[in-house]
C-alpha cells in the first residue's frame, strides 16, 4: 500500500496546489530556489502545530540560507487559513485532500499507531535542491525536535 520512497538524487514530483488563500502553488515555481517541503498529518492538532510552529520559529534562518518553506496536509484550504492565523504561519501550507501529492512523494502509507498497523500520513520532509531534485528525503520524523535536526543537517545554526 505504501508508495516508493524517494531518494536523494531522484527528480521532486512536480506538482499544482491551492494555499490557505486558494491560490495555487506550483513546485516549478520555485525552481532555481531550494525548498523545504513537508507533509503533516492535520492541522491545528498539537504535533503537527509544534512542528509548524519550529518552523515559523526558525523562517528567517531558513530564508536567509536560501530556503523556501512549503507545509502540505489533506485539510482544506479552509482549515489551513484557520491555522496559519492561529498560529501566525508565514509561510505556504498547501491543500491535498485527494492524497495525490502525498503519494507521490511516498508520504502516505502504512504506519504505527500506539501499536497497531494503520493506513495514514507519514509525517516527512524533503529538501528540494534548485534543479528540482531531492536533496534529503527524510521520512517518519517526529514532530518535536525535527527543525533542529534539519538545522543541524543543514549546517545552519
Amino acid at each position: 500500500m505504501s508508495q516508493s520512497r524517494l531518494e536523494p538524487g531522484d527528480a521532486a514530483p512536480d506538482f499544482i496546489l491551492p494555499d490557505a488563500g486558494g491560490e495555487e502553488v506550483s513546485l516549478k515555481s520555485f525552481r532555481g530556489k531550494r525548498v523545504i517541503l513537508y507533509f503533516y498529518p492535520a492541522a491545528m492538532t498539537p504535533g503537527c502545530t509544534k512542528q509548524a510552529c519550529d518552523f515559523r520559529d526558525n523562517l528567517n534562518s531558513l530564508t536567509g540560507h536560501g530556503l523556501t518553506v512549503l507545509g502540505v496536509s489533506k485539510d482544506k484550504p479552509a482549515k489551513l487559513q484557520q491555522f496559519a492565523e492561529r498560529d501566525a504561519l508565514t509561510f505556504p501550507l498547501l491543500s491535498d485532500p485527494g492524497l495525490e501529492v502525498h503519494k507521490a512523494y511516498g508520504a502516505y502509507g502504512e504506519k504505527q499507531n500506539y501499536g497497531k498497523t494503520i493506513t495514514g500520513v507519514l509525517r516527512s520532509t524533503f529538501v528540494i535542491d534548485s534543479e528540482g531534485k531531492i536533496e534529503k528525503a527524510l521520512y517518519n520524523v517526529k514532530a518535536t525536535g525535527h527543525v533542529a535536526r534539519l538545522l543541524k543537517d543543514l549546517g545552519i545554526s
